[in-house]
C-alpha cells in the first residue's frame, strides 16, 4: 500500500471562521464576534477570501520566527492557517513564477500596525529571496530605509506611539531569478503643522527628540542646541518621554542605518543642522512696533536665536530678520514692499519651519531613492509595498482629514473594481455563468470631491486664486451654492432646507457622507493649508545661504529664475499624487492587508467591540465578504477537494483512479448535494452556500472518526497477537534457558562438593606435616641457642681483661660525635643569607672547630657566589665580564676608573639606526656597532678640539663629521698599536697607531671622552678577540705621540681652569703638548 501524503488546510483545527467568506450567519454581529474569538485565541490574522485582516496585538507572538518563514514558504495560500506570511509568499511567488507585477495595500487606521505589517512583508520576502554579497547588500538598504523614514516621518500620537504622519509607497524591483534590484519610494502627504504645533498628548516627529537625547556632547555644541526639551518651543512637554521608547539609542540606530543606505558624513551633517535650524525657529519671538506712518511692524526680541540659525544655515542675519519683517509683492515690472505685523511675521516663522521641514523630507525620499534604486537596465518585475494613512474620523477634522479620507476613498473604489474584476476573470476563467453584483459604488463620492469643475477641490483652488478678500467663509458660501443639492454633502447653510435645524451640524461645518460613514470637517483653516504659501523674501533668504543643501531646498529663491506665476496648491498637488498611485496600482495585481486597532489603550488582550465595529465600518469589510459571497462562497481545485473528501464515499476511498473532477462528481452524487449548491469549473468546483461546505466538513469530521477507530480496532488486534506470538516466542525460550540453568546449577553443587571433600583431606595432610616440621625446627634452635650461650660465656671471660685499657678513647669519641653533630645542627639554623655581600657569619663555639669553621665560611661564600652567578643572562655576565676587565685594567691606576664602576656600559650611546639624520652613516657601516660616542678630536697643530662620531666595529676604528655624517677615517683595529692616558681624572688618551700603516699617515689621534674608562675596555676586548694579542695600554703623565714626522711629549699638569673642571688642551712647541687637569 503506498504511503498516503498528509495534507493540511486552512478548515483544519480552525478557530472561529478562519476566511469570514466562510462565516455563517453573515452579519455585523457574527462577524465582530469572529474577530473577537480568534483574537482571544492569538489569531490575529483572518482572510477574506484573499484579503488579509490583521489585528494589533499590542504584545509580541512567536509567529514571526524563522522557523515561521520556512513554514509558510511555497505553501499554498489556504493551505495553512491565516497569516501575513501567507499573502507576502503569495505575491512574490506571482511575480516570480508567473510574471505578473505585485502590489500589496496595507490600510488601517492610526495605530492598527499599518507599518509593522509593511516591515513583516518586506522582512518575509528578504528572507525568501536570493542570497549573495550584492542581493544581500540591496535588501539591507531596502530594510534600513525603514529607520530613516519612521525618524522624520513618525511621531507619538494619542492613538499610536509610533505613527506614521506620511504615506508610503516602495516599488522593490526584481530581476528575472525574484532577487532584489533596487527600489523607489513615493511620499504622501507629509503632517508639516505637527512641525510648529502638536495636539495634547502628542510629540512632535521622533528626530528632534532623538538629537537631542542621543547626540553627543560635541554635536550637540555644533548645532548649537541643548538637551532640555523645555528649551524648544515647537517640542510639546506633556509627551515628551514615551514608555518603552529610547530616544539615544534611536538615534544611533538611524545614524547607522543612513551609513548603510548610502548617506556620506557632509550629508548626515548637513541634515541634522537643517533639523536643528528648524527647532531654534521655533524660538524666534516677535515684538509689536508702530512707524511714524502709523502702521505696525514687528521686530525679533532677542537675536541670539536667529545669530545661531544663521550661523548653522550661512545666512546673512541682515537678509533673514528683513525677510522676517517685510514681505515684497511683484507685479509684472512693479514691486511693492510692505511691513508684517506681529501675527503675520509669526505665521511667516511658521510656514518657513513647516516648508524646510517638508522639503528636507522630500529631499530624504530622493536620496535614499538614489542609493536604493536598481543599477541595471534589465527588465524588472515590481512588487508595490502601500502603506498609508487609514480612514480618519476626529472630533476635530481639518483640511489634513478631508485629503486623507479622500485617498482613502479612492483605494476603496479600486479595491472594490479589483476585486469584483478578480472575481469576473476567475469565473470566466473557470467557465462559470457571471451574474452580476450589487455592491455600493462610492465613484458619486470621489466626483463630489475630485470633479474639475463642481469638486470640493476644484473650488477650494478657485477660492484661493480668486482675487479679493478670500476667508475660510466665502469657500463655505461656495460649497452651499454649488453642492447643496448633491446627496452626500450636509451643510446648514446651503439651500437645502433639511439641514437648517440640524444642531449637531455647526454654522462653520459642513459633512460628507462616506462610504466608511459620516464626516464633519470644520472648515476653519481650509484656504491657508491648501495655499501653502511661503514669501517670496524667505525664498530669496534661503536660496542666498551658503548651505548646500538648503540652498537646494529652496531652487525658486534665485532671482534669475523668478516665476511669478503662482505654485500648484496642497491639494492639486494630492490630487495629482492619487492619481498617478491608483494609475500605478491598475497596472498591478492587488493584494490586501486590512489593519483594526482592537482598543485605544494600546494594551495587550483588550478588544472594544464598539471600537473594531467602527473600523469594520469604514473598512468596508462586510461589504468585501458580501462581494466575494455574491457568486460562490467557496472554491478549490478538484485535487484537493477530492483529497479531503474522497473518505465520504465507498468508491473513491482509499484510491481513485480515474480523473480528479469524475471523483468529485461522484463523491458530490454519492452524498446528495443539490446541484444548485454547486457548480464545475476547469480545474475547480464552487460552492455556493457555506452551510454546504460545513456539512462536508462535519461528515468528513465523523468519518474521520469512523476511520480512526477502525485504525485502533484494527491495530489494537495486530498488537494482541504480536504480542501473543512474542510471549510464546519468549516462554520457549525462557523454558530452555531454565534448564539449562538448571543443570548448570547441580552440576556446580557436584562439583563444590567434591572440591570441599578434597580440601579438607589435603588440609588434615598438610596441618601433620606441619607439626613434624616444626618440632624439627624447635629442636635445632635449641641446640643453637645453648651453644650461643655457651660461646658468649667463653669471649665474656677473655675480653674482660682489655676494656678498661680502651674505654677512655671510646667515650671521648663519643662526645666528639655528639659535639659535632650539635655544632652543625646549630650552623643550619643561623646561616647568613645568599647576597654576596653580606659579611655576617656566626661566631664558632668551640676553639677546636676554629680551621672547620673558617673552611665552613669559605666553601659557603663560592656556594653562594655561584648561586648568584648562575641568575646572570648572557647579556648581563658580558657586561660583568667587561667591568672585570676595566678593573684589572685600570684600578688603583687611573683616577677615573672609580667612577666609572657604577655606570653601566651601554656602548651605542647613539642611536644610528633610529635617528635619520644618520642614515647615511649607517648604509656605510655593515658591521655590527660596539660602541657609538661623540667625542672630541684634539687638533694635532693648535691642540684645539672637535667634534667626531667614534665608531667601534668588530674590525674597525672609524671617525665620523657629527653633522653630516661623512666618514673621515677608518683604521682597521690590526694597525692599532697602543693606547696612552694619564693616571688623572680627565678622559684624554692617545690612540697609537702602527708605523708605515695605511691610517698613520697623519700620526695618532687624541681624544677626549666622557666615557674614557668604557671605551678602552671595548677596545682592549675587541683588539684581543680580533688579532689575539694583547693590546698595550700605557697609563703615565706623559707620553709621547707621533704627529706626521714629529714625536711630540703630551704633558698632563695641574691647574685652575677658566671654565670650571673641563680640561684643556695647549700646543707650547713643536715638541710639547699640555693638558691642564683640575
Amino acid at each position: 500500500m503506498a504511503k498516503m501524503e498528509v495534507k493540511t488546510s486552512l478548515l483544519d483545527n480552525m478557530i472561529g471562521v478562519g476566511d469570514m467568506v466562510l462565516l455563517e450567519p453573515l452579519s455585523e454581529d457574527s462577524f465582530i464576534n469572529n474577530l473577537k474569538k480568534r483574537f482571544d485565541h492569538s489569531e490575529i490574522y483572518t482572510y477574506i477570501g484573499s484579503v488579509v485582516v490583521s489585528i494589533n496585538p499590542y504584545r509580541s507572538l512567536p509567529i514571526y520566527s524563522p522557523e515561521k518563514v520556512e513554514e509558510y514558504r511555497n505553501r499554498n495560500f489556504y493551505e495553512l492557517s491565516p497569516h501575513i506570511f501567507a499573502l507576502s509568499d503569495e505575491a512574490y511567488r506571482s511575480l516570480r513564477d508567473q510574471d505578473k507585477d505585485q502590489c500589496i495595500l496595507i490600510t488601517g487606521e492610526s495605530g492598527a500596525g499599518k507599518t509593522e505589517a509593511s516591515k513583516l512583508v518586506m522582512s518575509y520576502v528578504a528572507a525568501v529571496c536570493g542570497k549573495g554579497a550584492e542581493v544581500n547588500q540591496v535588501k539591507e538598504q531596502l530594510l534600513q530605509s525603514n529607520p530613516v523614514l519612521e525618524a522624520f516621518g513618525n511621531a507619538k500620537t494619542v492613538r499610536n506611539d509610533n505613527s506614521s504622519r506620511f504615506g508610503k509607497y516602495m516599488d522593490i524591483e526584481f530581476d528575472f531569478k525574484g532577487d532584489p534590484l533596487g527600489g523607489v519610494i513615493s511620499n504622501y502627504l507629509l503632517e508639516k503643522s505637527r512641525v510648529v504645533k502638536q495636539p495634547r498628548g502628542e510629540r512632535n516627529f521622533h528626530i528632534f527628540y532623538q538629537i537631542l537625547s542621543g547626540a553627543s556632547d560635541d554635536l550637540l555644541n555644533k548645532l548649537k542646541l541643548e538637551r532640555d526639551f523645555s528649551r524648544y518651543n515647537y517640542l510639546s512637554l506633556d509627551s515628551a518621554r514615551v514608555n518603552g521608547v529610547d530616544d539615544a539609542v534611536n538615534f544611533r540606530t538611524v545614524r547607522n542605518a543612513m551609513q548603510i543606505v548610502g548617506f556620506m558624513d557632509h550629508e548626515t551633517q548637513s541634515i541634522l543642522e537643517v533639523v536643528a535650524a528648524v527647532l531654534k525657529l521655533g524660538n524666534i519671538e516677535f515684538k509689536p512696533e508702530s512707524r511714524v506712518n502709523g502702521l505696525d511692524e514687528s521686530k525679533i526680541k532677542d537675536k541670539n536665536e536667529l545669530k545661531e540659525i544663521c550661523e548653522l544655515t550661512g545666512i546673512d542675519q541682515s537678509v533673514l530678520e528683513r525677510a522676517f519683517s517685510f514681505r515684497t509683492v511683484e507685479a509684472k515690472q512693479e514691486k511693492v514692499s510692505t511691513t508684517l505685523n506681529v501675527a503675520q511675521a509669526y505665521y511667516a516663522r511658521d510656514a518657513l519651519a513647516k516648508n524646510l521641514y517638508s522639503r528636507l523630507f522630500s529631499w530624504l525620499v530622493t536620496r535614499i531613492n538614489e542609493s536604493i534604486k536598481a543599477q541595471t537596465k534589465v527588465r524588472k518585475k515590481v512588487m508595490g509595498v502601500l502603506d498609508i494613512y487609514g480612514f480618519e474620523i476626529f472630533e476635530d477634522n481639518s483640511f489634513e482629514q478631508f485629503i486623507i479620507n479622500y485617498c482613502n476613498e479612492k483605494l476603496q473604489q479600486i479595491f472594490i473594481e479589483l476585486t469584483l474584476k478578480e472575481e469576473q476573470e476567475e469565473y470566466i476563467r473557470e467557465d462559470i455563468e457571471w451574474t452580476h453584483i450589487e455592491y455600493f459604488n462610492n465613484a458619486i463620492i470621489c466626483d463630489l470631491i475630485e470633479n474639475n469643475q463642481t469638486g470640493i477641490l476644484a473650488m477650494l483652488d478657485e477660492e484661493c486664486l480668486r482675487p479679493g478678500t478670500v476667508t475660510d467663509d466665502t469657500f463655505l458660501e461656495k460649497l452651499n451654492q454649488i453642492c447643496a443639492t448633491h446627496q452626500h454633502f450636509e451643510s446648514r447653510m446651503s439651500k437645502c432646507s433639511r439641514f437648517l435645524n440640524d444642531t449637531s451640524l455647526p454654522h462653520s461645518c459642513f459633512r460628507i457622507q462616506h462610504y466608511a460613514g459620516k464626516v464633519m470637517y470644520q472648515v476653519e483653516g481650509f484656504v491657508d493649508k491648501n495655499n501653502d504659501l511661503l514669501y517670496r523674501d524667505l525664498s530669496q533668504a534661503m536660496w542666498k545661504a551658503n548651505h548646500s543643501l538648503i540652498k537646494a531646498l529652496f531652487p525658486e529663491g534665485n532671482p534669475a529664475k523668478i516665476n511669478l506665476k503662482r505654485p500648484p496648491t496642497a491639494g492639486s498637488q494630492f490630487k495629482a499624487s492619487v492619481a498617478t498611485l491608483m494609475k500605478n496600482l491598475q497596472t498591478k495585481n492587488p493584494n490586501y492587508i486590512r489593519c483594526i486597532k482592537p482598543n485605544d489603550k494600546k494594551a495587550a488582550h483588550i478588544f472594544n467591540e464598539a471600537l473594531v465595529c467602527h473600523q469594520v465600518r469604514y473598512l468596508g469589510l462586510l461589504e468585501n465578504v458580501r462581494v466575494r459571497r455574491a457568486g460562490y462562497a467557496f472554491r478549490q481545485p478538484y485535487e484537493l477537494c477530492l483529497e479531503r473528501y474522497k473518505m465520504l464515499c465507498k468508491q473513491t476511498w482509499p484510491h481513485w483512479r480515474g480523473p480528479a473532477r469524475a471523483g468529485v462528481e461522484v463523491l458530490f452524487n454519492e452524498l446528495e448535494i443539490p446541484e444548485e449548491e454547486y457548480s464545475f469549473g476547469r480545474s475547480k468546483i464552487f460552492i455556493r452556500n457555506p452551510r454546504t461546505l460545513f456539512k462536508l466538513e462535519d461528515l468528513r469530521k465523523q468519518r474521520l472518526e469512523d476511520l480512526a477507530t477502525l485504525i485502533q480496532k484494527i491495530y489494537r488486534g495486530w498488537k494482541c497477537r504480536t504480542r501473543f506470538l512474542l510471549m510464546k516466542r519468549s516462554q520457549i525460550v525462557i523454558a530452555s534457558w531454565y534448564r539449562r540453568y538448571a543443570q548448570q546449577k547441580k552440576y556446580q553443587r557436584i562439583k563444590s562438593s567434591a572440591i570441599v571433600v578434597q580440601s579438607y583431606i589435603r588440609g588434615w595432610k598438610a596441618r601433620k606435616l606441619l607439626r613434624e616440621l616444626k618440632h624439627q625446627k624447635r629442636c635445632k634452635e635449641a641446640a643453637t641457642t645453648i651453644a650461643a650461650y655457651w660461646h658468649g660465656t667463653q669471649v665474656r671471660r677473655e675480653y674482660r681483661k682489655f676494656f678498661r685499657a680502651n674505654a677512655g678513647r671510646k667515650i671521648y669519641e663519643f662526645t666528639l660525635q655528639k659535639i659535632m653533630q650539635k655544632y652543625f645542627l646549630e650552623m643550619k639554623n643561623k646561616m647568613p643569607s645568599l647576597s654576596p655581600i653580606d659579611k655576617n657569619w656566626p661566631a664558632r663555639p668551640y676553639l677546636f672547630l676554629d680551621s672547620t669553621h673558617k673552611e665552613l665560611k669559605r666553601i659557603f661564600h663560592l656556594w653562594r657566589c655561584k648561586k648568584y652567578r648562575d641568575q646572570f643572562t648572557d647579556q648581563q655576565k658580558l657586561i660583568y665580564e667587561e667591568k672585570l676587565e676595566a678593573s684589572e685594567l685600570f684600578k688603583d691606576k687611573k683616577a677615573l676608573y672609580p667612577a666609572s664602576v657604577g655606570q653601566p656600559f651601554q656602548g651605542a650611546y647613539l642611536e644610528i639606526s633610529k635617528n635619520p639624520k644618520y642614515k647615511r652613516l649607517k648604509d656605510a657601516v655593515e658591521e655590527k656597532i660596539i660602541i657609538a660616542e661623540v667625542v672630541n678630536k684634539i687638533n694635532r697643530a693648535n691642540g684645539k678640539c672637535a667634534s667626531r662620531i667614534f665608531l667601534l666595529t668588530k674590525n674597525n676604528v672609524l671617525l665620523a663629521d657629527q653633522k653630516s655624517g661623512h666618514i673621515k677615517a677608518e683604521v682597521p683595529l690590526g694597525d692599532v698599536t697602543k693606547v696612552s692616558m694619564s693616571s688623572q681624572n680627565d678622559g684624554f688618551f692617545a690612540v697609537h697607531l702602527k708605523e708605515g700603516s695605511g691610517a698613520a699617515g697623519k700620526g695618532d689621534f687624541l681624544f677626549s671622552s666622557d666615557h674614557l674608562i668604557e671605551m678602552a675596555t671595548k677596545l682592549y676586548r675587541t683588539t684581543l678577540s680580533q688579532t689575539k694579542q694583547k693590546l698595550n695600554i700605557e697609563i703615565s703623565d706623559e707620553f709621547l705621540v707621533q704627529f706626521r714626522q714629529d714625536k711630540v711629549c703630551v704633558k698632563f699638569i695641574q691647574g685652575n681652569q677658566k671654565n670650571g673642571n673641563i680640561p684643556t688642551c695647549k700646543r707650547k712647541n713643536n715638541r710639547l703638548l699640555e693638558v691642564a687637569v683640575p
